[in-house]
């Protein structure tokens, strides 16, 4: 179940931006890295694990870092870190014990990360994101 709500929402959320023309700005899908990789800090922080907090932060800083390169540099890197995370949900209870993690998490976010990448990929393949694919002005 976890797997198909995640699916049905990054779905909702992908085709909803472009509808309503939230991803017409390059700014869009490196700010969606941004926030799932913070959520598992979140989570730590609602754990009470500060340790667990350190290594999620870790973690988090380098989704972070490519988010920025993704968005300074090329958009590809946002597909490419939306499936890395996917691989990091499947691999996360071995990486940290973080007890602020919902049992269903994981798989609902690894479902939404590839979700997400597929769709983004598809709108770079198909040139929607023409004018955000080059160098940004900043």
């Amino acid at each position: 179940m976890e797997y198909f709500v995640g699916l049905a929402i990054a779905l909702a959320v992908s085709l909803s931006a472009t509808f309503i023309g939230f991803d017409r700005d390059r700014v869009f899908y490196p700010t969606i890295m941004v926030v799932i990789a913070s959520y598992y800090g979140l989570f730590a922080v609602m754990g009470g694990s500060g340790k667990t907090l350190l290594i999620e932060f870790i973690f988090i800083a380098i989704f972070f870092g490519v988010a920025v390169l993704g968005f300074k540099r090329n958009l590809w890197l946002i597909v490419a870190a939306l499936l890395a995370h996917s691989v990091f949900d499947f691999f996360h209870a071995l990486v940290t014990s973080n007890p602020g993690v919902p049992v269903w998490w994981p798989m609902f976010c690894l479902s939404c990360d590839v979700v997400l990448a597929v769709y983004l990929a598809w709108l770079l393949k198909k040139s929607m994101l023409v004018a955000s694919v080059g160098k940004s002005g900043g």
